[in-house]
């Protein structure tokens, strides 16, 4: 969920759902949810874990083509140095995606109505959570657009290369996307749908309960609504 990624949840334990893309990729965001949400023996936290799951979006260029009209001028320079601090702070390798997923026009702001390349990495970024592995994919994604060294990120092998690494079958993948792309479309429609149901339009947005966390730099207040709710951090 943003532009260029989750019921009853805690209270029962039934489940945490996590929206991601392209703020997951605009931030490397994925890298921290990734640190809470790991496997059981891995993760941050112990106890019981309710189900986490990832519902793909597109970013608000694309489902809300206005937005950045309406935005403060300001808005776009001051994102693209505040995400250049955080990755500094955080000692992730970062830089803009060349090319960036999605075709807009940053003079006019105006959003092309054809977007093959976010179309084609929300629709992977779909199936991936449908198979349990929403998190691995926007990790292995976001590792790839958004590093310095990655010019054309969307040319040759590049993008199957790094997806591979996490084990995805890219190949596999997209023929599965090209046969149910409307299913998939759907899918990643009512994601938005839920995602405005639960009180908020961005990325990466955390739903838990009835609480609402945005930005990674709220996932420190996820992680103490979830101890309040029973789960304790681990020990180093």
């Amino acid at each position: 969920m943003a532009r260029g990624s989750l019921g009853n949840r805690y209270g029962t334990m039934t489940k945490i759902d996590l929206a991601d893309l392209r703020a997951g990729y605009r931030g490397r965001a994925g890298a921290q949810p990734r640190e809470v949400f790991r496997e059981p023996d891995e993760t941050l936290l112990s106890g019981p874990r309710p189900p986490r799951r990832v519902k793909p979006v597109y970013p608000l260029a694309v489902s809300d083509p206005t937005f950045f009209k309406r935005a403060n001028p300001l808005f776009i320079n001051y994102l693209l140095r505040d995400t250049q601090r955080i990755a500094e702070r955080l000692a992730i390798p970062f830089r803009w995606p060349r090319p960036d997923p999605i075709v807009q026009d940053l003079e006019t702001l105006e959003v092309a109505a054809e977007q093959p390349l976010i179309g084609r990495l929300t629709r992977l970024a779909q199936l991936a959570a449908e198979r349990g592995r929403g998190l691995d994919y926007v990790v292995a994604a976001s590792g790839l657009l958004f590093h310095p060294d990655s010019d054309g990120w969307n040319e040759g092998d590049r993008l199957a290369a790094a997806l591979a690494k996490a084990g995805f079958d890219l190949e596999e993948m997209d023929a599965v996307c090209e046969r149910e792309g409307t299913r998939l479309d759907a899918a990643i429609a009512a994601n938005r749908e839920a995602q405005l149901a639960a009180g908020h339009w961005g990325a990466p947005l955390f739903v838990f309960g009835d609480e609402i966390f945005f930005g990674q730099d709220r996932i420190e207040d996820l992680v103490w609504c979830l101890e309040r709710n029973g789960l304790t951090r681990r020990a180093p």
